[in-house]
């Protein structure tokens, strides 16, 4: 048959071919949909094992990961990517809940930071458990390409940071 015979339905588009690449607005819509049914996952399960949001656990996680337990609002706003006024409204609810507490800094008073409570180790152990062994067990799907698709959302992430 001519190759003017053969009917167009026949012929696959290069975009559903196994190895071409996709458009970015396909990947742009896989990294949206991936975040997003992670995040809803994480935050239930979070909810009902420990009664805190992704985000409260994100913020305590990273006070805890801080030297001596203390981070500054900015500096808990940075690692999340939140604006001040988020994280501040996440710190209340964490220092209503007798996970934090706010301290003033010891060198510049208009610094607030926020400082784990026994309670708020407590917790973020706990949900630690909780958050990693369930994006483990989602994540686990990239299989042997994880390594590659870190990598390229490292970068990606990195071009995407607002400049100072």
């Amino acid at each position: 048959m001519p190759v003017d015979d053969v009917p167009t339905s026949a012929v696959p588009d290069v975009a559903d071919l196994p190895g071409a690449a996709p458009r970015p607005q396909e990947t742009w819509l896989r990294i949206v949909q991936v975040h997003d049914r992670i995040t809803r996952r994480v935050d239930s399960a979070l909810h009902r094992g420990h009664g805190i949001s992704l985000t409260g656990f994100e913020a305590l996680r990273r006070i805890a990961d801080a030297p001596g337990e203390r981070a500054s609002m900015g500096e808990v706003a940075e690692a999340l990517g939140l604006s001040r006024a988020g994280v501040t409204s996440t710190v209340t609810r964490l220092v209503a809940a007798g996970l934090v507490v706010r301290e003033r800094g010891a060198d510049d008073r208009r610094l607030l930071h926020g400082r784990l409570t026994d309670a708020g180790r407590a917790t973020v152990r706990a949900a630690a458990a909780t958050h990693d062994d369930l994006v483990a067990h989602l994540l686990i799907r990239l299989g042997d390409d994880a390594p590659v698709v870190t990598d390229a959302l490292a970068r990606v992430s990195a071009a995407a940071r607002p400049r100072r």
